[in-house]
């Protein structure tokens, strides 16, 4: 049941309900709802791209909604997504002309610049039958799974799980440790389970047979792809982190323990070195970061970090160890993105915040824990070098309420959000294990940037990929450092899951599999570990930038 302070919001035609805080943005509540909405204009209102409409209780529209969308169109409940602050539960239909389709359509024919063909798809059909495939993003902890018919060329279900690796570590090095240890077969029967549970779960979704799974397809990080596919990943235990294989896999979907169609394909995106892996591959196809006029970065933000730096001439790609953090692991308090945890952290007058399923607090995860320190380097509450500050340390500017939230608790400085029915606090270890996470994936961008001859002021467009990155407020990424803040705020969008719209590419697409194939070629790997600057730049990096 909701909170008395949030609102429900409902999206048609998925029905997918998010609880937010009054007067939050549509955009960021369709984000959470993992709903990615196209925003060519960075969300300044102008573009017009992101029309969505209210089939109760529309806001008043504001001047930019007038000026994009018309009288006629405002009387009709149309508001535009990046504007829109809904003061009151709604019910809001997405068309699907203003969700990110992350650079790809895919259609039934036609075979143009952008647009996939199903009837081109490398994978074998039988005629009288269900013929449907299904892409798998294998997140370190999380795996996301999309079911497409190929017949009407559209994606009929999606579910995801956590990746039940994370018993052998919850980052890519724990993982990759245990297998050297002799429990590499544990690590590939384990995601294979979980793989086989979740195409059982699709295909009950639309009613149909596993059998009717005619091929599968497989994007994640290096380590996550070569464990799935029972490969040794020794090469990744030390330097130089050589793969198994940097080529693309293509077996039979038996060979890796799945009971599918007879003669199911199962395919694993080709790598491009190191830690940079099948879903950056997936990314730059689904994307066209390397088509774009550059030069412009792409972020994939997530335990495993990766960076794309591309400028029409040079594609380079590097990977950051940012670690758990952002997936609220090793926090105090931190917790999955699910019913509990707090999403979204406002310090003004009081502290605000916002619960997932407007529920009670039980801990808060990622996108939070980014909003708090965000949020205390704007009151002064943290120091650039990241101690957090309590007591008479606080500006006098603070609002009493944040004020006395600020206090030394068992084991340290801490500010406390929450005290029934859970204590819920975020503390200075929590402020270093961000500090972490941030600084390693800010090293490797500044370092991609460097090496290409540019500077942030010159990048074009910044891409912030991953399931986490939709959840992230851009002005808050740019304050603690995770995007630079020299990139005006319009030259960042949110392009959401790209490595699993990758993934279906190459399913439902022969040219997509080749392009995907030929960017993994041209893409140079830049291995930050083996520069000898790279520790001294991490170190800078995770030093806070000062306000703007």
């Amino acid at each position: 049941m909701a909170s008395p302070h949030h609102l429900r919001i409902t999206f048609q035609p998925t029905g997918r309900s998010v609880y937010e805080l009054p007067g939050t943005l549509l955009l960021e509540a369709a984000g959470r709802a993992g709903l990615a909405i196209d925003t060519p204009c960075g969300g300044k209102g102008t573009c017009g791209k992101c029309r969505v409409r209210f089939e109760s209780s529309p806001p008043e529209p504001n001047a930019a909604e007038r000026r994009a969308l018309g009288a006629v169109d405002i009387r009709d409940g149309w508001r535009l997504a990046c504007q829109s602050r809904p003061t009151a539960d709604a019910v809001v239909t997405i068309p699907a002309g203003s969700l990110l389709s992350g650079g790809i359509q895919i259609r039934t024919d036609g075979d143009s610049e952008g647009v996939l063909c199903c009837e081109d798809s490398p994978v074998r059909r039988v005629a009288g039958e269900r013929n449907l495939t299904a892409a798998f993003d294998i997140g370190t902890t999380t795996l996301v799974v999309s079911l497409v018919d190929l017949d009407a060329c559209r994606e009929v279900a999606i579910a995801s799980a956590m990746n039940p690796q994370v018993r052998f570590g919850d980052d890519v090095i724990g993982r990759i440790q245990a297998a050297c240890e002799g429990r590499g077969e544990d690590l590939h029967k384990t995601i294979i389970e979980e793989v086989s549970t979740l195409i059982d779960t699709v295909c009950e979704q639309v009613g149909a047979p596993r059998d009717a799974v005619r091929a599968v397809s497989f994007a994640g990080n290096t380590a996550m792809q070569q464990l799935l596919a029972g490969l040794d990943v020794t090469g990744l235990s030390a330097l130089p982190f050589a793969p198994a294989t940097l080529e693309p896999l293509s077996m039979a979907a038996v060979k890796l323990g799945l009971d599918l169609a007879p003669q199911a394909e199962a395919y694993c995106m080709p790598v491009i070195g190191g830690f940079v892996g099948g879903d950056i591959v997936a990314g730059l196809l689904a994307t066209d970061l390397a088509g774009r006029e550059g030069p412009g970065l792409m972020i994939d933000v997530g335990t495993n970090g990766e960076i794309v730096l591309a400028d029409g001439e040079t594609l380079l790609a590097a990977s950051a160890a940012a670690g758990p953090a952002f997936e609220g692991a090793r926090l105090t308090c931190g917790m999955r993105a699910t019913p509990g945890a707090i999403e979204k952290v406002i310090l003004d007058e009081e502290v605000r915040l916002s619960v997932i399923g407007g529920v009670a607090p039980s801990g808060l995860c990622g996108s939070a824990a980014i909003d708090i320190t965000a949020e205390l380097l704007n009151i002064g509450a943290i120091e650039s070098t990241g101690r957090l500050l309590t007591g008479e340390e606080v500006p006098e500017t603070v609002s009493p309420a944040v004020r006395s939230r600020l206090v030394q608790g068992d084991s340290g400085a801490e500010l406390v959000l929450a005290e029934a029915p859970m204590r819920v606090v975020f503390t200075q270890k929590d402020i270093r294990e961000l500090q972490l996470a941030v600084g390693a994936i800010r090293a490797g961008v500044s370092m991609l940037i460097d090496q290409a001859g540019h500077t942030p002021e010159q990048l074009r467009h910044v891409l912030v990929a991953g399931g986490f990155g939709s959840f992230i407020r851009r002005n808050h990424a740019q304050r603690i450092g995770l995007i630079p803040a020299e990139v005006p705020h319009d030259r960042v969008r949110y392009v959401g899951n790209v490595s699993l719209t990758g993934a279906k590419a190459v399913l439902v697409n022969r040219r997509a599999r080749q392009r995907a194939e030929r960017l993994a070629r041209q893409c140079e790997h830049v291995d930050l570990s083996a520069d000898p600057m790279f520790q001294m730049i991490f170190a800078e990096s995770m030093i806070f930038p000062e306000g703007r």
